[in-house]
């Protein structure tokens, strides 16, 4: 038998060299770097997984909950695997509901003031795009009222202008950790003078223990003040949270307030009803300038200033309001807040408190400002019975065009879609359903052109006499995220 001689280092290093020179010869030129040599732009691909965190739906032993889940379905159809769960945040929990393919929304109900928070989780196919929606009614009592929530990702900062610690309100800020530490959250409450006064120690600290859920009822922390118009802020000191505040009004009704759209120099709220009877903003800014803002209403036919209210002036650090009764006036439209003086923009946080019908017949709903779609935006839980969805389109600074899908019912239909025109500081009705449907059905919204496009969906399910109604915004659903193309380097081989 033949001995070889040994390889020495030079050797080694020799037939490396080469073959990282073959590498970079037969390497493909969109692989990291494009055929001028440049570095090649990074590219979106679906989210692998997305968490989703829902309140505790009610305290009323009348109240009826339903869940809807949705996936929008691959482009292309394509088949892929994947999972979804929405299950109580402890961790003996079982599910509630588990959703098992995208592009079919998929339901639960519970009953009663034991439905906890929940926790989803969804994975593979099922993760881009996953919403979720609770929409709660109770028929009777001192929180009677439709109250929707869309389920949201947990954060550590939220901001809710519009509420109150005024007698006859209680606003109660729900906060569930969906994970396995603890979470420390403080709660802070800024008025028309500023932050206000609450007893030591309230509103800090607040453990919100792993896998668990509670409520802070704001006028405990500073009992001695009864404003009607504040602005609470929600930080975490550690962890993350999920956080909506739930509003019950005497002889209104009662509905959850979701966090408002991150501080901005130009604020959109869309989707006030056209018969609302009552409108109210409330703005709050966080910064240390003063924020001058006008106003307009945007319809279907354009962009006006409501008459003698058509500027807001918010001082710096503290909460501003305006009574814009019945703006609307019988056709929808969105709420556009912009700078007076473009070189002097300060950032504010806004929302809307509307009340529909009057007297005894009066029902409470709130509308954020609102990001806008992006590439794609849905609504989970949508009826098909006549009048009861009405999804809002508006286009603030420039035309855009939007394409609107209907999902199947959870009880069986055919998807319908429809590509929507819109002109710039305009508002446009959209009432779609799925052919055939049964059941709740999604709404999804995918921007084609133009833009930005703002949206928001009224649901409407009237009892006894009363105009029951909620109003969630829709946001991008992030379903996708930016990954940076790596490229092959063999070189590193030699180094």
């Amino acid at each position: 038998m033949k001995h070889r001689a040994p390889l020495t280092l030079a050797a080694v290093t020799a037939a490396l060299a080469a073959l990282a020179a073959l590498a970079s010869l037969t390497a493909p030129a969109a692989e990291g770097k494009a055929a001028d040599g440049k570095t090649a732009a990074a590219v979106r691909m679906p989210v692998e997984r997305s968490l989703l965190v829902c309140p505790a739906p009610s305290s009323s032993d009348i109240a009826d909950t339903a869940y809807t889940a949705f996936t929008p379905a691959a482009p292309g159809g394509a088949k892929t695997q994947g999972t979804a769960r929405l299950l109580g945040a402890t961790a003996e929990a079982k599910p509630v509901l588990e959703p098992k393919e995208p592009g079919k929304p998929f339901g639960a109900t519970a009953s009663g003031a034991d439905a906890p928070a929940l926790n989803g989780t969804a994975d593979g196919a099922l993760a881009p795009g996953w919403t979720v929606q609770q929409t709660t009614k109770v028929s009777v009592g001192r929180a009677r009222g439709l109250l929707g929530a869309g389920c949201t990702a947990p954060g550590t900062d939220f901001w809710f202008p519009a509420v109150s610690t005024a007698k006859g309100r209680e606003d109660y800020v729900h906060l569930t950790n969906p994970d396995d530490a603890a979470a420390v959250v403080d709660i802070r409450l800024f008025g028309p003078d500023g932050a206000l006064k609450t007893d030591a120690g309230a509103g800090e600290n607040i453990r919100i223990d792993p896998r668990s859920s509670a409520s802070v009822l704001l006028s405990s922390l500073a009992p001695a003040t009864q404003l009607a118009d504040a602005t609470a802020h929600v930080t975490t000191r550690a962890g993350r949270v999920g956080a909506s505040v739930q509003v019950a009004e005497d002889g209104v009704g009662a509905d959850w307030l979701p966090a408002a759209a991150d501080p901005t120099g130009s604020p959109v709220l869309p989707g006030i009803p056209a018969d609302a009877a009552s409108v109210r903003l409330v703005v709050f800014a966080p910064g240390d300038q003063d924020a001058d803002l006008a106003l307009r209403l945007a319809g279907p036919g354009g962009a006006i200033s409501p008459a003698g209210n058509e500027q807001v002036h918010v001082k710096a650090g503290m909460t501003a309001s305006v009574d814009l009764g019945d703006l609307t006036r019988g056709e929808p439209g969105s709420l556009l807040l912009t700078p007076v003086d473009a070189k002097k923009a300060a950032p504010v946080v806004a929302a809307l408190r509307v009340v529909r019908g009057a007297g005894t017949k009066q029902e409470l709903g709130f509308v954020p400002a609102a990001g806008p779609v992006g590439a794609r935006a849905t609504a989970a839980d949508n009826r098909p019975d006549e009048n009861a969805t009405v999804l809002s389109l508006t286009a603030p600074a420039a035309d855009a065009k939007v394409r609107v899908t209907a999902s199947p019912g959870t009880g069986g239909g055919e998807a319908a879609s429809q590509e929507v025109a819109l002109k710039a500081g305009t508002t446009q009705k959209v009432t779609l359903a799925p052919t055939g449907g049964k059941g709740p059905y999604a709404l999804t919204v995918e921007t084609l052109s133009g833009g930005p496009v703002h949206a928001a969906r009224t649901l409407s399910l009237p009892h006894d006499g009363i105009a029951m109604f909620t109003v969630q915004t829709l946001s991008d659903d992030r379903s996708t995220v930016s990954v940076p193309r790596a490229r092959q380097d063999l070189s590193v081989l030699t180094r």
